[in-house]
């Protein structure tokens, strides 16, 4: 049976791998992002899209009515959309602690309260039992990332999505997270990455090789099948090997 599925960050790498397993399954799926011209040109056999900053009430409330009128009830919610900043203006202040609050308040706001914030207001409507909800956190949660800042954000995802997957449980639904390493092929890194870091960082894996958007996605659209309905509260790492579970 076709579900109804919802992916903010669909219109690019791994939210854009994802959509499409679900669409290749039969699957109604909804695009969310900032960027209308990105979602529209997304290739994604019969998605539906609605752009919109998920980092505000008022956008998350517009997506929220679009799924109330054309979904009713959402079957699987993927939290794909955040990032690092790097493709964010920079903040323009000689300030040092100006230029912290601005790194800080910008990573919480694309990686922790974008997930949040939908969540919040589409709970309701997920689908009991057999709902899913996904978040995307990353390595870093666990290593850190340099600043501090992308890290903590996306670390701040995993005791939501453990409180998460106590409340809805009764429900049927179940709450995971994937921690992906480093991915090649997507806009994350912007203009940031170059060969030596991109060795180094393949160099990390026993797999010598980094990820690619699909390998995430099929992790995605596994832990929303059947078979992963007792799995929850799991932090599932897609590293290649780079760090150890914990």
């Amino acid at each position: 049976m076709a579900r109804n599925v919802v992916i903010s960050g669909g219109g690019t790498g791994i939210g854009l791998a994802a959509a499409q397993l679900f669409a290749a399954d039969g699957d109604q799926v909804l695009l969310l992002g900032r960027r209308a011209e990105v979602l529209e040109q997304a290739d994604v056999p019969g998605a539906l899209s609605y752009a919109a900053d998920l980092s505000k009430p008022r956008g998350v409330r517009g997506v929220e009515r679009f799924v109330a009128s054309e979904f009713g009830t959402v079957d699987v919610l993927i939290h794909s959309a955040g990032g690092a900043g790097h493709l964010e203006p920079k903040v323009d202040s000689d300030e040092p602690l100006d230029v912290v609050l601005h790194n800080w308040t910008l990573n919480f706001g694309l990686n922790t309260l974008t997930a949040a914030l939908l969540t919040e207001a589409l709970k309701d409507r997920l689908a009991d039992p057999g709902g899913r909800v996904l978040f995307l956190s990353s390595i870093a949660a666990f290593r850190g990332s340099g600043s501090g800042a992308y890290a903590a954000s996306k670390a701040a995802l995993h005791p939501y999505a453990h409180d998460l997957a106590r409340q809805l449980g009764p429900r049927g639904i179940t709450v995971n997270v994937v921690a992906p390493g480093y991915v090649e092929d997507t806009d994350f890194f912007g203009d940031t990455m170059d060969e030596e870091r991109h060795e180094r960082l393949v160099a990390e894996t026993s797999t010598g090789r980094a990820a690619t958007p699909g390998d995430v996605a099929a992790t995605l659209h596994w832990l929303a099948s059947h078979g992963a309905g007792h799995i929850t509260s799991q932090i599932i790492q897609v590293n290649g090997g780079a760090e150890r579970g914990h």
